[in-house]
Order: structure tokens, then C-alpha cells, then sequence
């Protein structure tokens, strides 16, 4: 199929790169221009695991433009991948989205062929079916539904690992203005995706709400584990992943997502929960438990700052392992790394950082209020204590680090052991205070989106 998408960032590079890899023929359009420059020469527009690979498999397929003539003229189906950044309420806004949409529309009234837009930027219910819908109409002279159509097709993936969930997706959500659209979209994917997930297809409402629902539910999960972690801390002899793994064995509950570490954070999780309790307060509905999810969350700092606290007093030196909000990604968006220090230098403490991709996106809002560490070393060598709080491959070998002096680490995810002959005095949170266990247990990783 003719495929364009507009917005070339982190989702809709590896989506064009995906769709091309997988046979389609597709041209990409972004106001970035040094974004179109990168993909005209092969190369991937920002930094994504598999995403260079994809672009290479599908180089030959994979054109972009700055035109949107040029772009509707070339395709069939048309994927917006633009941002819909929160209002003071926590609300998504589409200000993006429909500036798109003017253009997109003003080409397709210029085009006599049928044509369907599809939304994957996260919209607020009552968007699909109220402005959006007016301005592509409006844009195009044509009527949704009968010379033109609408989908909303929000994606389910977390950064890092883009790509693998855009190739496996559990399911595909596709609000529809009518089946004919509905079955276009589909229809895209059908080469796409090797374990041929089921489309759940419905009117645009149901799928705006399923969207925000989906993630607000894993946020409850996360914050869940993370509550029993915090129980666990203050029972001896408890252990939260002995707990989690059984609560997780009852099928009505599942053990995706229920680890206790630390919260959530990125550029989705956050603000979806609080996108969905701004709805019921604007209808006039009750979301305690999304708000109390959120409560929870944003006391973790306050969990992770008092495990540092109660240990050292102020003037020592902190080194804070993990800025990036979860592994394989430079992201530190509402990363629980870069809050943690920024709450420890208030309160008086040295801090130095350390991420394997991140460190420098860290330092430019942490500022001279921390040091950068370049190696893990560096960062234990001057430490009187440390604490991992993304859990990062390259930090599971720290309890085997030879050190000047003792010092504890505070291991969040539980990765490390306490080894015979070693410096490091590795302290599991959600364990409680007692012998480690003889051996660490693994990472999943769900963790984050």
C-alpha cells in the first residue's frame, strides 16, 4: 500500500521506517527539516533501537518530502504522528493536530481519489468526532464517511524499544469513521506485523477513552507494586517479589508491569493518568483511583530520598545511577534519576550522576547543582553511597566494583548481590533489612513506557 506519515520524531520515523521495511511504499513529511535530511540520506532522524535497521531494509521504499501536495498525491493513507502536549488541566491540546490536518485536507480536496487520515498522536475523548473531525472536513470540502475517511489509531509503545512493539503489538485500537476507513488501516498492517494481532475496531469515543484507559490501568499496577515495596520495607523478613510473583499468578491479575522499584515516568505514562482524571472532572465523574495513582507515584521520590537520607547525612555525596526514565532510551522526561537528584542536592547533599546514554540530557537541567560522572567508577570512587535507579545492563556488575572504602548501594531493582571479598554493601529496597539473597533476580522489561 501508498502509505505517508506526518511527523518524523520518535514514533513516526520508526513507524515510516516499519511500514517500508515491511513492503510499503511510504514518504514522510516533518517540519524538522534536519529530520528529512536524515532520512533522505539513509540515516535515523533521532535515536531508537532496530531503528537504523529498518531504514536500511527499507531504504528503497522510504522517500520524504516538504511537500503535502506531494505527499497526499503519493499515498493512500495518511498517519499524523505529531505531539498533543498537556494544558494546565493535564489535558491533551490539538493544536498540532489540527494544523496537520488544515494542510492534509487543503491536498486531499486537491486530490480525486479517496483518502483516509489516520490519528495516532493520543487525543482526549470527544477530539475525533468534534474538532478534528470539523477541520479535516472543513480543510477538504469533502464529508467524512462517505468521499473521505477518519481512523484514530493510537500506538502502544514505549521508547526503547519502538520498534519490537510496533512489529508485535498485543493489539491494534482503530476508532473508525466508517469500515471502509477502518478496513484501510487494517489492512496496513496485515504485512506488518508477524504475530497478526487482533484489531479492535470501534467509533471513535470508545477508542479515544480504550486509549487513555490502557496505560492509566498499567500506571495503577506500577504504583500498586511500588505501595507493597513500601509495605515491605517496614516488615521483616518480607519480600515484594516473592509477593508480587504469587499476586501476579492469579489470571484476573497478570504479572505484566507489577514489580515494585521505583514510579513510572516518560513522556506517556504521567500525563495519560492525569489526562484521564481531567476528564472525569470536566464530566463531572469520579477518578480517585487515577488520582491516587498519580499520589503514589510522585511519593517515591520521597521513598528513594529517605532510603539515602536515613543512611548518610547531609554534605555526603550521593552517586545516582539511571537519569534516563527507563533503560535503552535517552529520554529523562519525568525520569525518577534526574527528580531524585535535584531532591537530594536541596537537601544538602553532593550529588554525582551517571547514565550510559543520558548523562548529558541530565546535566543540562540539573545544571552545577550535580557532578557527571563519565564511567561508573568514577561515580563509586568519591561516593559514600549510591543508589540504581534505572536499571541499565551496564550497572550489574557495580556490587563487584573495588572501592577505597566500604559503601552501600541502594539497588532498586534488586539486580545485585552481596559477594565475599567485595567493598560494596548492596541494600535491596522492598526487602527489608536482612541478608541478601544468594542471588539477584532478573530485570524484566516492562519497564516504563
Amino acid at each position: 500500500m501508498k502509505v505517508s506519515v506526518i511527523g518524523l520524531g520518535k514514533l513516526g520515523a520508526p513507524m515510516a521506517a516499519v511500514f517500508a521495511a515491511k513492503g510499503h511504499a511510504v514518504i514522510g513529511l516533518d517540519v524538522h527539516a534536519p529530520f528529512l535530511a536524515a532520512l533522505r540520506a539513509g540515516r535515523a532522524p533521532v535515536e531508537e533501537p532496530k531503528l537504523q535497521e529498518m531504514i536500511d531494509a527499507g531504504r528503497s521504499r522510504l522517500a520524504v518530502t516538504s511537500s503535502h501536495d506531494e505527499l497526499i498525491a503519493k499515498s493512500d493513507v495518511t498517519f499524523i504522528v505529531v505531539p498533543t502536549p498537556s494544558d494546565s488541566s493535564g489535558a491533551f491540546t490539538n493544536d498540532y493536530v489540527l494544523a496537520a490536518l488544515e494542510n492534509v485536507g487543503g491536498a486531499i480536496g486537491r486530490k480525486p481519489e479517496y483518502h483516509v487520515v489516520a490519528v495516532t498522536s493520543t487525543v482526549m475523548p470527544g477530539s475525533m468526532d468534534g474538532p478534528i473531525r470539523t477541520m479535516l472536513e472543513h480543510a477538504s470540502g469533502r464529508i467524512v464517511g462517505t468521499n473521505i475517511g477518519l481512523c484514530y489509531n493510537p500506538e502502544f509503545i514505549a521508547l526503547g524499544s519502538v520498534v519490537d512493539n510496533m512489529l508485535e503489538p498485543d493489539f491494534l485500537l482503530i476508532g473508525e469513521s466508517d469500515s471502509r476507513a477502518g478496513a484501510v488501516v487494517a489492512s496496513v498492517y496485515e504485512t506488518v506485523c508477524p504475530n497478526h494481532p487482533p484489531a479492535r475496531r470501534m467509533n471513535f469515543v470508545n477508542a479515544e477513552l480504550a486509549k487513555i484507559s490502557v496505560n492509566t490501568f498499567v500506571t495503577t499496577k506500577i504504583s500498586y507494586a511500588n505501595m507493597l515495596a513500601d509495605l515491605c520495607d517496614r516488615l521483616p523478613g518480607a519480600d515484594v517479589d516473592v509477593v508480587t510473583e504469587a499476586v501476579g499468578s492469579d489470571s484476573r491479575i497478570g504479572r505484566k508491569y507489577l514489580r515494585g522499584a521505583v514510579g513510572y515516568g516518560g513522556p506517556c505514562f504521567p500525563r495519560d493518568n492525569i489526562a484521564f482524571a481531567a476528564l472525569a472532572l470536566r464530566l463531572g465523574a469520579h477518578a480517585d483511583i487515577a488520582r491516587a495513582t498519580d499520589a503514589i507515584n510522585r511519593y517515591q521520590i520521597d521513598r528513594l530520598s529517605a532510603a539515602v537520607t536515613t543512611r548518610v547525612s547531609p554534605g555526603a555525596r550521593v552517586a545516582v545511577f539511571g537519569m534516563s526514565y527507563k533503560p535503552d532510551t535517552g529520554v529523562i522526561e519525568e525520569g525518577q534519576g534526574v527528580m531524585l537528584a535535584q531532591r537530594l542536592h536541596k537537601l544538602g547533599y553532593a550529588v554525582t550522576v551517571h547514565d550510559p546514554v543520558a548523562s548529558n540530557a541530565a546535566a543540562r537541567v540539573l545544571g552545577s547543582d550535580v557532578s557527571l560522572a563519565r564511567s561508573v567508577q568514577e561515580a563509586l570512587r568519591s561516593a559514600d553511597i549510591a543508589i540504581i535507579v534505572t536499571p541499565w545492563p551496564e550497572y550489574a556488575d557495580i556490587g563487584r566494583t573495588s572501592l577505597p572504602r566500604p559503601i552501600p548501594v541502594i539497588d532498586c531493582w534488586r539486580m545485585l548481590c552481596n559477594e565475599p571479598g567485595t567493598t560494596v554493601n548492596v541494600v535491596w529496597l522492598g526487602y527489608g533489612e536482612r541478608t541478601m539473597r544468594s542471588t539477584a533476580t532478573a530485570v524484566p522489561s516492562d519497564t516504563g513506557s
